[in-house]
C-alpha cells in the first residue's frame, strides 16, 4: 500500500495505491470524519462484484450505505440520471444523516457522481473508489467532474476534489481486455507528455499488463497517480496553462466519441488513442516531432491493440464536434502537440486545413503517414 499526496490546501487529499485490500476502505474513511451515512453511485455489474466487499467495510466501520444504481454506459453521464440521482439522494437524506457520496466504478461513475456531490447541497464530501485502470490512472484523480449535454462531452461541470481516492489495483482482474486498452491509452499519453521511462515501461512490458500481472498494475497505477497528483498541485483549475498537458488526445478523441455518439465501438481509450496519433500527425506536419517518435508512439498505440484507425464515422462530423471542443481559448483552437517523448508544447489556432488533414490521416491504414 501506498499513498500519494495530492497538496491543494484545505482541499488536500491522498490517493491510495494498494492490491486487495479493499476491506480497509472504511477505516480510512472513517478517518476522514466527512460522515457516517453514504451513498454508493455504482452500476448492477459492480454492485454484483464489489458491493457486498464495500458494504461489509463500511459498516464495520459504523456507516450506513445506500445504493443508488446506474446504467453501465456513457449515457449515464446525462442530465436524466443526473435529476434522478440529486432526487433519490434527498429522499434520502434528512436532518439527523451526515452524507457524503461515493464513486464505485469507472470514469463515468465517478464523473457523474462528483459532479452530483459538487451541487448537492452546494456541495457535500465524496470519495472516488476506481475500479478501471482508466479510472484509477487518470479520471478519478484531480476534481474535473461533469456530464455530457447534447453538443458535446463534458460541457456541463465543476472542479471539485474528492477527500480520498481508494485505487485498489486488484479490481483491475475482472476486466475486459477492452476495458485494459481503454485505460492503456491514458498511460501511455502520460508517457508521451512526462515520462520517456513509463513509456519505454509499456513498450516493453505491454504483454503483462494484459495479462493483468500484479507487479504491472501496481507500478502503472502509482507513477501515473504521482504524475498527474503532481500536476494538478500546480494547477488545480487549468487556468495556469499547465494541467492543459493532460489533455493529448482529448481534442479530436473527445470528437470522435461524439460523433460516433459515445458507441461502444469508440470507447474513450479508442477514441484518446486515435486523438493522440492525430495530435502527433499535426506535430509532425508542423516540423515539432520527428518522424522515429511519431513512429514510436503509432506502434506503441497498435501493438497494445488499440485503434490506429477510422472507420463507420464520417469525417467532417469529426470536424465539426471538435469546433465545439470546451478547450477553445476566445475563439481558438488549442491543441497539445508532443515534440517527443516526455516532452510538449501547446499551440492555438492550428490551422483548420491541417486539423481536417489529421482526422483524414486516420482513415489511411498502416501507410506511415
Amino acid at each position: 500500500m501506498r499513498k500519494v499526496p495530492v497538496k491543494l490546501g484545505e482541499r488536500s487529499y491522498h490517493i491510495i495505491t494498494c492490491y486487495d485490500q479493499i476491506d480497509t476502505l472504511g477505516r480510512f474513511i472513517a478517518r476522514l470524519s466527512i460522515g457516517r451515512d453514504t451513498v454508493v453511485i455504482t452500476n448492477p455489474l459492480i454492485k454484483r462484484l464489489f458491493g457486498n466487499r464495500v458494504t461489509s467495510s463500511l459498516v464495520s466501520a459504523g456507516i450506513t450505505v445506500k445504493f443508488e444504481l446506474v446504467p453501465d454506459s456513457e449515457r449515464a453521464k446525462s442530465e436524466r440520471y443526473c435529476l434522478r440521482l440529486l432526487n433519490n439522494i434527498s429522499r434520502f437524506d434528512n436532518s439527523r444523516r451526515r452524507l457524503f457520496l461515493m464513486a464505485l466504478g469507472g470514469g463515468v461513475i465517478g464523473d457523474l457522481a462528483g459532479f452530483v456531490a459538487s451541487i448537492y447541497r452546494r456541495g457535500i464530501p465524496y470519495i472516488q473508489v476506481p475500479t478501471t485502470l482508466l479510472a484509477q490512472v487518470d479520471s478519478a484523480i484531480g476534481g474535473k467532474v461533469a456530464i455530457d449535454l447534447e453538443a458535446g462531452k463534458n460541457l456541463a461541470g465543476a472542479f471539485y476534489q474528492p477527500r480520498l481516492v481508494f485505487s485498489d489495483a486488484s479490481f483491475l482482474k475482472t476486466l475486459l481486455r477492452k476495458d485494459m486498452l481503454s485505460g492503456l491509452a491514458e498511460v501511455i499519453k502520460y508517457g508521451i507528455i512526462m515520462s520517456p521511462g513509463l513509456f519505454r515501461f509499456v513498450e516493453k512490458d505491454y504483454g503483462k499488463i494484459l495479462k493483468q500481472d500484479k507487479k504491472a498494475l501496481g507500478y502503472m497505477v502509482y507513477k501515473c497517480s504521482h504524475i498527474k497528483a503532481g500536476i494538478v498541485e500546480k494547477d488545480e483549475r487549468d487556468n495556469k496553462d499547465m494541467r492543459v498537458v493532460l489533455n493529448l488526445g482529448h481534442t479530436i478523441g473527445h470528437a470522435i466519441e461524439a460523433a460516433a455518439h459515445y458507441n461502444r465501438s469508440y470507447n474513450h481509450g479508442h477514441a484518446i488513442a486515435l486523438g493522440t496519433i492525430a495530435a502527433s500527425f499535426i506535430s509532425r506536419e508542423l516540423g515539432l516531432l520527428d518522424r522515429r517518435d511519431y513512429s514510436r508512439i503509432k506502434d506503441l498505440i497498435k501493438k497494445v491493440g488499440l485503434l490506429t484507425d477510422l472507420r463507420r464515422i464520417d469525417a467532417r462530423d469529426v470536424f465539426l464536434a471538435q469546433e465545439h471542443d470546451k478547450k477553445f481559448i476566445h475563439g481558438r483552437n488549442r491543441f497539445v502537440l508532443p515534440v517527443g517523448i516526455g516532452r510538449i508544447t501547446v499551440r492555438e489556432s492550428i490551422p483548420e486545413a491541417l486539423i481536417a488533414g489529421a482526422i483524414a490521416a486516420l482513415y489511411k491504414r498502416d501507410t506511415g503517414i
